[in-house]
Parts: structure tokens; sequence; C-alpha cells
């Protein structure tokens, strides 16, 4: 019997209850949804209508491709942040003919009240804010798991979670995928360790290297929602103050960016020479962290890596320091050294900790040490419609590619795609594109409706 369970909470911090713990009670093995509290349905719901207005294009994407039903069939386990953005892409999948089930990538990150509205609407919501470490991997199993009436065929991932929990518990359900789309530097590496391993038994999309993706949600996203997560939580004032960013890829250019042009005077960290010679180029000074953190207001990392920040950094921060991660993972920060009896833990407002030390030192951690701007909700809706048309294409590619297009490893998105992306979005601007004539065409030995740029081509 399937059955659905909600926790119906006046509070929306109310972490002492776990829902699906409920719902385990209750013998509730398949539950059609598990949200905080299904009430707030009409609050998502708002913020979805608002949502759209900003994300002209997966909106034309949804109108032009509903007919078609391109992903007629499709049972797609997804595995990202739950926003209202993301409930956009939820329900332009499913109007493009697909099925979802859906858990959160971060569980902090999640709106409830999104969770709702998309619960409330009929579709398959495993997420909540301030999940557990158990409920999280829950989640996920109530959407990769096959059953009676369930069996996916497609996974849209951010970080590789689910696409983890399938190889690891649910192998043999591989055999139906179709393929998996992946957003992230952190489920990409793992994709790549698997396909290297032979290890990989489909085919994968790495949408985060795509240009959409790369140049505006890694980009120009960050470098306004940096800005905004710093002020929420902390109210920051930024002239003059120190800040260091560990990586400067382009989640760590579009926070270099915002921070300078507000008058705070910043510092990169890199391993790689060409990386590290753009930010000097820049006008950024390249350090090691050692030689900076007992000076600097504002630790930001954004490497995608391990262990970049850790409890002996933090001990040489000054009192006050602001550590914040722009990376997918929440290993970038060490946060696991600071959970010894000799520290302090005081939470001063919703995912913003002081960690005080024996001497009355405090560093404020946002977050826990994951992402800082999405667990603010800080998100401009306009970029995330690029990142959010890419995925849908990418899935509709793997999903009616012929058999033996793709082999079972990490493929880009093809160019093709990416331009048509950017061109969903040009209207907005009003922007009108320059066409070649036949011989500019015949000239550049190009088609004349693209694509335009090699795949090598760097933009």
């Amino acid at each position: 019997m399937i059955d659905l369970y909600v926790t119906r909470s006046s509070s929306d911090e109310d972490e002492g209850v776990q829902p699906h713990e409920k719902a385990i009670a209750a013998g509730q093995a398949n539950p059609l949804y598990c949200v905080r509290n299904i009430e707030q349905h009409a609050f998502g719901r708002r913020e979805i209508e608002i949502a759209e207005q900003e994300m002209p294009g997966i909106m034309a994407l949804k109108a032009r491709a509903k007919e078609d039903k391109p992903l007629k069939d499709a049972k797609i386990v997804g595995c990202t942040h739950i926003n209202a953005q993301t409930a956009v892409l939820i329900e332009t999948l499913a109007a493009l003919g697909a099925t979802v089930r859906w858990a959160a990538c971060n569980i902090y990150s999640t709106q409830n009240e999104v969770a709702a509205a998309l619960a409330h609407a009929g579709y398959a919501i495993f997420a909540w804010r301030g999940e557990s470490e158990e409920a999280f991997w829950w989640c996920i199993d109530q959407c990769c798991a096959p059953t009676a009436t369930w069996q996916p065929n497609m996974i849209l991932d951010d970080g590789g979670d689910a696409t983890h929990l399938m190889l690891k518990k649910h192998s043999a359900a591989f055999k139906h995928i179709k393929g998996i789309v992946e957003e992230s530097v952190t489920g990409v590496h793992r994709l790549y360790q698997l396909s290297k391993a032979n290890k990989l038994c489909v085919p994968a999309m790495n949408v985060n290297d795509s240009v959409t993706k790369t140049k505006f949600d890694n980009l120009y996203s960050c470098r306004e929602s940096i800005i905004d997560a710093l002020k929420r939580s902390t109210d920051l004032m930024f002239g003059g103050k120190q800040s260091v960013v560990c990586g400067y890829g382009e989640v760590g250019k579009g926070c270099c960016q915002a921070l300078k042009a507000l008058g705070c005077v910043v510092y990169v960290t890199e391993i790689d020479p060409i990386c590290a010679l753009q930010a000097a180029m820049d006008g950024f000074r390249v350090v090691k962290l050692n030689e900076v953190i007992r000076q600097v207001d504002i630790v930001i990392t954004a490497t995608g890596n391990k262990g970049v920040v850790t409890r002996e950094h933090m001990e040489r921060m000054k009192n006050g320091c602001v550590v914040c991660n722009m990376g997918h993972s929440n290993t970038e920060i060490d946060v696991h050294a600071l959970r010894t009896p000799d520290l302090l833990w005081e939470r001063v407002r919703s995912q913003v900790d002081h960690i005080i030390w024996p001497n009355g030192k405090r560093i404020v951690l946002l977050a826990e040490g994951r992402l800082a701007n999405l667990c603010c909700s800080s998100l401009p809706s306009f970029v995330v419609s690029v990142t959010a048309a890419t995925q849908a294409l990418a899935l509709i590619e793997l999903y009616n590619a012929p058999q033996h297009r793709y082999k079972a490893d990490v493929y880009l998105l093809p160019k093709k795609m990416d331009e048509y992306v950017a061109s969903l979005h040009l209207p907005t601007f009003d922007a009108h594109l320059t066409e070649l004539t036949d011989e500019q065409a015949k000239y550049l030995g190009l088609n004349k409706v693209g694509p335009f740029k090699p795949n090598y081509y760097r933009y």
C-alpha cells in the first residue's frame, strides 16, 4: 500500500522532529511524499509563480516542447536543491512528459513551502530543511528504490549522491537507466572517477562544464549571491574588509569580483598556475592561506576539494572572522575538527554559528560549512533559468538518443544545445542576433544556424 506522509509543524525550523520518523513508525514504507508542512503549499506556490517571471528560458522551452512530450515515459530521479527555481524545472519536466521523484542534495537548502507546493500538486517530493544525515539518505532512497509502480530510467543529480546510492544499493536497477545528468563539480569528479575505474555503466552528461552553466550559473550567479548570503547572515559592511577566496575557478572569480566591487581587499589561493596568473592579472594578490589567515575578515572556499580550511587555520583566525563555503560539498572546511569539547557552538540565527574558543575568541561559520548562498535562498532566478534549461535539454538528449550514440562515459553537452539555451534567454534583453550571409558562412566554414564555435573554444 502506498501512503502519503507529512508532518504539520508550526515551526519552519522544527529540527527536533524528522517527518520521515513518523512515517516509518506508522509502517508507511512507500509514502507518496514526505515534507515538513503541507499546509504551507499556498506560500510555496506564490514563490514558484514569482520565480517563473524571472525564468524566461525554461518557460519558453516548456511552451515549445510540451506538445511533443520529448520526455514521455521518462521516470526521473532528481537529487538537487529544492527551491522555487527547481520547482519550475520539475514542473517543466512533468509538462514534457516525465514522471519524477525528487530529494534534496543539501540538508539545509530546501524551501519547505516550495516542497509543500510541489507535494500538494501531486509530485513525489521527499525533502525538508534541516534533514538529519539518516533522513537525507532515506529521502534519496525513496526516489531511487524500484517498486511495483516505480522504475527509474533517468537520473538528474547535483553532487552525485543519487548516483552513489543507486550504485551501492540498487545496482540492478541500472539496466533500466538511460543516462545521468550531473551539474556540480563534486558530482562530475565522482563520475570521472567511476569512469576511470570502469564502474560507470551508463552514459552521463557533464552539465557543470557546459558553457551556459560555467559562465552564467557559476560566475554571474555567484557574483551576486555571495554578497546577498553574507549580508543576510552577518550584516557585514564590506568596504575595507580583508578577504581571501580559495579557488579562482568560475565561482571564485564571481566571488572575487563582487567583493572587490564593494571595496574589499581580496586575496586568492590557487593550486593551478593558469588560474593563479588570471587572478594576478585581474588585480588580486595570490597567496598561500597561511600567509594571510591571521589578518583576513572573511574566508570563502570555492575549490570543490576537501580540507582546504583546517582546524589549524581556524585556530589562527582573528576574532569575528567569517568562514563560508561556495563549493558544493561540506568537506572544504574541516567542520568536524571543530566539534570538540573545548569549543562552544552557539547558534545565533538560522544557519549562523559562533564557534567560541576557551579564550573568548570566536569565528562565524555559515551553514555548517555547506553551500552558503543556497542556504540563504539567495539565487537569481534568471541565471538558474539558464542552468535549468541546460539540464532539461541534457535529459532530453540522453533519453532520446539512439542506443549506440553514447557509450558508458562522461560527455559534455553538445555545443548546439548550449547555443540554443542562450538563444532562449536573449528575448528578455530585446537582443537581436546578426545572421551570417551565405558567403560569410562559407568563409568561416560554418553552418548559418550554428554551432558557431568549436568545442575547444574558450568563451
